[in-house]
């Protein structure tokens, strides 16, 4: 029997977290495409080797999320990507979900795909490797109009079956419902529909029978929206944050990780570090740390510009990163 609980505790060693290398086809592209970068499998496969490949990322890192296509592919060291990463100490996990599609009852609003054959799909990425896996719904605010309660309650039983699913697989499940950072709403808006959209998610899971003490939450922060002219000092972030998690988030969970969501890598690690300060004095049950994507890899990727010659300096910088939000994960 698979220690579920102790997989996903392990994920929250001291000043460790997770780096989200899962972005699909589409968005590996086109986020390869705003460095001047072409695409193509080979330089999706030299893309994520940069930074999976990277000597030294054990010290920061207890899990990567990769995407399924990266499971089958080799790093510059000959080796599977999931067994180079195990072999470092490093847990391989996997996002399974497919995507989103418009909500039919509301069509502005996204639901996200992938349950129909999930419990295929979990066998085969287990054994490829993977220990743990993600599933991300989206959540966008719009006023008071939305989300609405419709859209936030199917997201809410998918999360839900898909965890289900995982845990019966002997997999760790993460739950991601994204609260989009795209909008002109108030930071106090954010942490409404944060504390709205757990307490969902909490009451389906509960109706569901999901084990707690081995599921993961990934959440966003509570920011004032994009487009709001707003900009939040860390203080703010946190106290905003850390009262939506904590009104609505029960303790029995194995911890919750962050995404980054359009942030700045500074921001996304000053963010952090209040946070935890914020976490620690109210006494938060619950283990923290990163689960970030762009806030890690903007900088290194910004200097690779996907030349072999640039390699090493861009490596530099992302160590660099990882030691700076490591470093926000300490008291």
């Amino acid at each position: 029997m698979t220690d579920l609980v102790s997989i996903a505790r392990s994920l929250f060693a001291p000043g460790k977290g997770l780096l989200a290398a899962d972005e699909s086809v589409a968005t590996a592209t086109k986020r390869l495409a705003s460095y001047g970068i072409g695409a193509g499998e080979e330089m999706r496969r030299q893309f994520r080797d940069l930074f999976l490949g990277a000597e030294g990322v054990e010290q920061y890192l207890s899990g990567i999320i990769l995407f399924s296509e990266t499971l089958l592919e080799k790093g510059n060291d000959k080796k599977l990507f999931p067994v180079s990463l195990a072999a470092r100490g490093i847990a391989p996990g996997i996002k399974v979900d497919l995507g989103t599609e418009p909500m039919s009852e509301s069509p502005e609003e996204l639901i996200t795909q992938g349950l129909l054959d999930l419990p295929q799909r979990l066998l085969e990425y287990k054994k490829q490797g993977g220990v743990f896996t993600k599933w991300r719904a989206v959540v966008r605010i719009d006023g008071n109009q939305l989300p609405t309660a419709l859209s936030v309650h199917e997201n809410a039983k998918r999360l839900a079956t898909y965890a289900k699913e995982v845990q019966s697989a002997g997999l760790v499940p993460i739950l991601e419902p994204e609260v989009l950072f795209a909008g002109n709403h108030s930071r106090q808006r954010a942490r409404e529909v944060i504390s709205e959209t757990c307490h969902t998610l909490f009451s389906v899971l509960e109706e569901h029978s999901v084990d707690r003490a081995s599921i993961i939450l990934k959440t966003s922060m509570a920011l004032s929206g994009a487009d709001s002219g707003k900009k939040d000092t860390p203080v703010e972030v946190a106290e905003d944050t850390v009262a939506a998690l904590m009104e609505s988030v029960p303790s029995q969970i194995a911890g919750v990780v962050f995404l980054s969501g359009g942030q700045t890598p500074d921001q996304a690690t000053d963010n952090l570090r209040a946070i935890t300060e914020r976490a620690h004095a109210m006494s938060a049950p619950w283990p923290l740390t990163f689960s970030y994507a762009r806030a890690l890899q903007e900088e290194a990727l910004a200097l690779w510009k996907g030349k072999e010659e640039n390699i090493p300096a861009a490596r530099v910088v992302f160590l660099e990163r990882l030691a700076k939000v490591s470093a926000a994960l300490h008291i």
